[in-house]
């Protein structure tokens, strides 16, 4: 039993190798053979095969192939060059000690080359009779021959063919890929290299512009110059025009008094006109004429002196302390920075250009560019009052001290007051050429002060309602005016890139600020007074310091523009909206920037609430947003 089982494996040996499946060499048989003693015969059922069902040795070709999505040139080539240095290597390292070929025995050379054939009637009734003979102890397989090696070769050297032919196939496919990959990239490289040079000359002509442009601009600046001076020459012919005009009516109306007293005196009896010295008309006696003359002339000037000066208002010489002072050195507490979106007022149809907070009361004002001013009741927002009257957008709003009036700056060049208890128009205050940016009211309630784009301030008085004084210095547009608190001093921004300090009084500017490379949008004063901040067209904030009139800190959040600077009423916090609609909080001890993003578009206005929990923000989508 135990010959049976030793020799079942060695006949399933000689069949694997009838099928070509194992390559076992005839030397290794024959001692198979003779070390497990003689076969038994046993039935095997072949399948009929074919030239293609052929199973071949597997050669492994993953070294060759390229992984998809990475088949390109240089990495076809790279592997190739693995792959050689690999052989390379092996063929260093492998080096064996030879070992004596055994040639392949007839039989099973027999067997292959039938099965080669397909001739497998052929197969089977020499399998059985060749295993029957060795049953039989007829045949041995000792006495039979080997095959020749040039038979044994050539089937090595056909398989080594054959695998040779695949490795071609395979390493055409890969430098056809390779070929249309390189191509490809020529292309593209073609195109880079068009597309850089087309950039370049765009750059060249576009530096070639620009230089042009800067020479043109410098060609224009000594005539803008000399029409600068030109204009200020004219504005100041024109002052001088208007004081001879008025000296002119003034007389006038004197002749015109006069001639009326002749009418009514018909015996006053008129002496002959003579020139004589002054000296002589000093001592000479005078006429009933002459002294009715005099008379009715000395009566119509004080009319009208009387006329002109009964409701000038006299700025005020005694002011009393800024508040804000003891105020600030009270609120101790720390600064507030978490605000949160809390609401949205929905108020104007087109953008809101200016907010302001009533001093006393849960109110606030909204400025638009509908034409429009809203009282808004807080919390809710539910709008108080509507005043309409300008025919043109408004620029800014500011309440009276008291805060039971208003006044509004438009682009129809006029400023208008209102009274909040009905909302009607009070006074219209008209002088400006071009649009008023901004307006302010004086602390004592009798003067507005307004700026505008003629590149002037003018300074109103209320009661006799006209135009007191007209600043002017600022080159280009002024954009925005304040008055100090509780001073006769204002303070003006320009888009000629300079702070100016004036005297409402004189109407003399007493010192400019330079430091700004952009127009400048804003300027106000912290609530104590002692620091100024600004805000131009890129995003830079400055701090100054008022009592020094130096700079302190530069700060840039551009490049959208800084429309609007306000302090807190702690003065530790300012706010500024940017034109990219986000609220930057800095916080002036630390230096840090705190942001609110609420704002869908540009952020024109923000201001502080009296009590400086919450915030409020105008944007150009026409609403006002809460943040508390």
């Amino acid at each position: 039993m135990a010959a049976e089982e030793g020799m079942a494996p060695s006949a399933l040996r000689v069949l694997e190798e009838a099928l070509g499946v194992g390559l076992t060499s005839a030397g290794a048989t024959a001692e198979a053979v003779a070390a497990e003693g003689a076969y038994y015969l046993e039935q095997v059922t072949i399948t009929e095969a074919s030239e293609d069902d052929y199973e071949y040795e597997e050669i492994p070709d993953d070294n060759f192939s390229i992984p998809e999505g990475e088949e390109d040139l240089a990495k076809a080539i790279h592997m190739v060059q693995e792959q050689a240095i690999d052989t390379h290597i092996l063929e260093q390292k492998t080096v064996l000690p030879s070992k004596p070929v055994v040639p392949e025995v007839i039989e099973d050379f027999l067997c292959n080359f039938l099965i080669k054939m397909g001739m497998t009637r052929t197969l089977d009734c020499f399998q059985s009779e060749w295993y029957e003979l060795i049953q039989k102890g007829i045949t041995e397989l000792r006495e039979v021959g080997n095959v020749p090696d040039v038979y044994t070769q050539n089937m090595l050297l056909e398989n080594e063919n054959k695998n040779l032919r695949k490795d071609l196939k395979h390493y055409k496919q890969a430098a056809d890929k390779a070929r249309e990959d390189l191509l490809k990239t020529q292309k593209e490289r073609d195109f880079h290299r068009m597309h850089h040079k087309r950039v370049v000359q765009e750059k060249n002509k576009l530096i070639n512009d620009l230089k042009g442009l800067k020479l043109h601009y410098a060609s224009y600046e000594p005539t803008i110059r000399v029409l600068h001076e030109k204009h200020h020459t004219l504005l100041k012919q024109k002052m001088l025009t208007s004081l001879e005009r008025d000296r002119a009516v003034k007389q006038i109306s004197g002749l015109q008094a006069s001639w009326r007293l002749m009418d009514t005196g018909h015996d006053i009896y008129v002496p002959e006109i003579r020139v004589v010295p002054s000296f002589e008309k000093e001592n000479a006696p005078e006429g009933p004429t002459q002294k009715g003359l005099r008379e009715a002339r000395e009566q119509n000037k004080c009319k009208t002196k009387m006329k002109d000066n009964t409701k000038d208002s006299e700025f005020p010489t005694d002011m009393m302390p800024n508040p804000n002072l003891y105020l600030c050195k009270e609120n101790i507490g720390p600064a507030k920075f978490d605000y949160k979106l809390n609401d949205i007022f929905r108020l104007h149809e087109l953008p809101v250009s200016c907010i302001i907070v009533h001093p006393r009361r849960d109110i606030l004002v909204s400025c638009g560019e509908d034409r429009l001013w809203k009282v808004v009741g807080l919390p809710k927002g539910n709008v108080l009052l509507t005043g309409f009257g300008h025919t043109d957008w408004l620029s800014n709003c500011c309440f009276h001290p008291s805060g039971n009036k208003l006044a509004t700056s438009s682009g129809d060049t006029t400023v208008k007051l209102w009274d909040l208890s009905n909302g009607n128009c009070i006074l219209t205050l008209e002088g400006h050429n071009h649009a008023v940016w901004s307006c302010t009211w004086h602390s004592c309630g009798d003067f507005v002060a307004s700026s505008s784009l003629d590149t002037t301030s003018k300074i109103w008085d209320v009661n006799s309602e006209r135009c007191r004084c007209t600043l002017y210095g600022h080159t280009d547009s002024v954009n925005s005016i304040e008055f100090f608190p509780y001073s006769n001093t204002l303070l003006t921004g320009s888009a000629d890139k300079t702070l100016s300090v004036w005297d409402a009084r004189t109407g003399k500017c007493e010192q400019s600020l330079y430091g700004h490379m952009h127009s400048i949008n804003d300027a106000t004063f912290a609530p104590r007074g002692h620091i100024i901040a600004s805000c131009d067209a890129c995003g830079v904030t400055k701090l100054w310091d008022f009592r020094k009139l130096l700079p302190i800190v530069s700060i840039d959040v551009g490049p959208s523009p800084g429309n609007e600077v306000n302090f807190d009423p702690s003065g530790r916090v300012l706010a500024q909206a940017s034109g990219n609609g986000v609220i930057h909080l800095l916080d002036l001890k630390s230096g840090q920037i705190h942001k609110l993003m609420g704002h869908e578009s540009e952020a024109h206005t923000v201001v502080f609430s009296q009590d400086g929990e919450s915030l409020f923000s105008g944007g150009s989508d026409g609403t006002v947003r809460t943040w508390s």
